[in-house]
């Protein structure tokens, strides 16, 4: 009984390590791109934010990118509020890492990553 309930608590202490990822095996941190368009959708939570837009491709069709920024706890750090980008405004991503996988509409943040909102404001993104 014992040892059930030790494997029990050590395999739910091993699961928030099991699911973060290696930013390595997400993204390109050598190919990157800078993206304009409006939030759909926000999600303030450990261990990254995620910030859902709409952006205009080359071709004009529009197309949902997912951001990966830093935690919580680092983007308050860096002059961020929970209200700092809201569903609805317009942002600029510039210098995203591209997701390795071609069919993932991810870019992720570098540490020279940084998020521009409709006022000019330049705010870092880790």
């Amino acid at each position: 009984m014992r040892f059930a309930l030790g494997l029990g608590l050590l395999i739910a202490a091993a699961a928030p390590v099991l699911a973060h990822h290696s930013f390595d095996a997400e993204y390109w941190d050598d190919k990157t791109v800078t993206l304009t368009g409006y939030v759909t959708k926000i999600d303030w939570q450990n261990p990254h934010a995620y910030i859902y837009f709409n952006t205009q491709l080359p071709d004009g069709s529009m197309k949902e990118m997912r951001f990966e920024l830093g935690p919580p706890y680092a983007l308050v750090r860096g002059g961020w509020k929970k209200e700092t980008v809201k569903i609805g405004d317009k942002i600029t991503v510039e210098g995203a890492a591209v997701a390795k996988d071609p069919k993932n509409n991810w870019v992720g943040a570098m540490q020279s990553t940084s998020l521009i909102t409709a006022t000019g404001q330049k705010l870092p993104t880790r």
